[in-house]
């Protein structure tokens, strides 16, 4: 099998098989394969595209071009969640332990942030002591034990992922959904779980920009996951106003305290809710009105948040962090940003907003960049709200005056003014799952 046949086959429109993705993933991964052709035939994808049975054919050839998570040895329905990224997103730190407090095992490899915030497992490492690096074993046993484990990818996992994503980011390839698809639903076959909850974002501060190519993408990873025997499911999420009151690491950690406790903002709450609920139902807990309940009710008693006490304690956390949350360092400097006239707040571009937190030193601009974890915004208002000339609308965290005057650029260049206050917008736009997509 030659390479360049490859290119040229795909280059003129015409579908890969089986073989020659299983080819192209392996020898590249071993390095057989040179940088220039790999980019090529990425090029030819990105214009030419990739149907059904290819796109899966790419992501199972990922999937098992490394280490394959083998679960089989922790009773019950394990089940995985993932989001495509965010704004604020922390939802996570909740949903997981909702699910495990109801006897649903969740084995979750998470990666760090590189952007605007830092990830999930940059989030969990604000609490002191907290280890994100666990062996195989330990991960495996912490789940046995406790129903939960949240920790950085180990282990060589889906390896073609990572020198494809690289490659991807260097040639102007990301922006396409086989390959954003591929490149997802690789890592999460991998990682062993037998069900896929996915959490897809659409909006100004998400990849996907419009609901149309969200609903696009979450088609795509539902089809993969169900043709990789794993049940699947996608809601596609509103991503133009950003999730919560807070962005930044250790700050959402509090936030995610704060909801796990029934504190938290309402459409935070009701999106992990539902998240959850729909984790339940893959797992066989009852139907999505029985499982939103229970996820309710786990909030309620106590238990979701006895579980991520539980986690944290398996894995070093200084648990006093998390029931007093007072105690994770205050940024040096804060300082309100003001509204610069009266008004509606008509629109708050998300990606302005995560590029702020990025400013403040939340985000990282390169892979092995570090992240202040007590960085990030309080938002103070948002969408839809009024405030006068010379309100507070976000509260800026950071360790550094420079950072804070970039930053308070950005945020006020997200905020949109008006007469008015804009209609409302779903917070969830649709459920799309095996057999049908659901608009809710």
């Amino acid at each position: 099998m030659r390479m360049v046949e490859i290119i040229e086959k795909k280059r003129d429109g015409c579908a890969l098989d089986n073989d020659e993705l299983k080819y192209f993933v392996g020898e590249y991964t071993r390095g057989s394969i040179p940088d220039y052709q790999a980019a090529a035939l990425l090029m030819a994808i990105y214009l030419r595209g990739m149907d059904e049975e290819e796109t899966s054919a790419l992501a199972l050839a990922m999937a098992h071009s490394g280490d394959v998570v083998d679960l089989s040895g922790i009773p019950g329905v394990k089940v995985d969640k993932h989001s495509t990224g965010g704004v604020g997103d922390k939802t996570t730190l909740v949903v997981a332990p909702i699910a495990a407090s109801l006897g649903v095992p969740v084995a979750k490899m998470s990666g760090r942030g590189l952007g605007n915030t830092g990830g999930t497992v940059d989030k969990l490492e604000s609490i002191p002591g907290y280890r994100t690096s666990l062996d195989r074993e330990d991960f495996l046993n912490i789940v046995r034990s406790g129903g939960i484990s949240i920790a950085g990818q180990s282990g060589n996992l889906a390896p073609a992922d990572k020198k494809l994503y690289a490659l991807r980011d260097m040639t102007g390839t990301v922006e396409s959904i086989p390959l954003i698809a591929a490149s997802i639903m690789s890592k999460k076959i991998a990682a062993g779980a037998d069900a896929i909850v996915l959490d897809v974002k659409t909006g100004s501060g998400a990849f996907m920009k419009t609901l149309e190519s969200a609903r696009a993408l979450a088609k795509t990873m539902v089809r993969i996951g169900e043709g990789a025997g794993k049940a699947t499911v996608a809601l596609l999420t509103n991503m133009n106003v950003p999730l919560g009151n807070t962005v930044g690491n250790s700050l959402e950690v509090v936030e995610a305290v704060e909801t796990l406790r029934g504190r938290g903002p309402r459409e935070l709450t009701g999106l992990c809710v539902e998240l959850a609920a729909n984790m339940l139902l893959m797992a066989g807990k009852g139907d999505l009105v029985a499982c939103r309940k229970l996820a309710q009710g786990s909030i309620s008693d106590g238990s979701a948040f006895a579980k991520l006490l539980e986690m944290t304690a398996a894995q070093g956390g200084d648990v006093s962090f998390l029931t007093q949350t007072q105690k994770f360092p205050r940024a040096r400097v804060v300082e309100d940003v003001c509204a610069p006239s009266a008004g509606f707040i008509t629109a708050m571009d998300c990606g302005q907003v995560g590029r702020a937190s990025m400013a403040l030193g939340a985000g990282r601009e390169t892979k092995d960049g570090a992240v202040d974890h007590s960085a990030g915004i309080v938002l103070l208002r948002k969408t839809g709200e009024r405030v006068e000339e010379g309100q507070p609308v976000a509260r800026l965290h950071t360790s550094g005056g420079k950072k804070l005057e970039a930053a308070r650029r950005i945020f006020l260049s997200s905020l949109t003014l008006g007469g008015s206050p804009p209609p409302p917008q779903p917070l969830i736009f649709d459920r799309v799952g095996k057999e049908h997509l659901k608009q809710y």
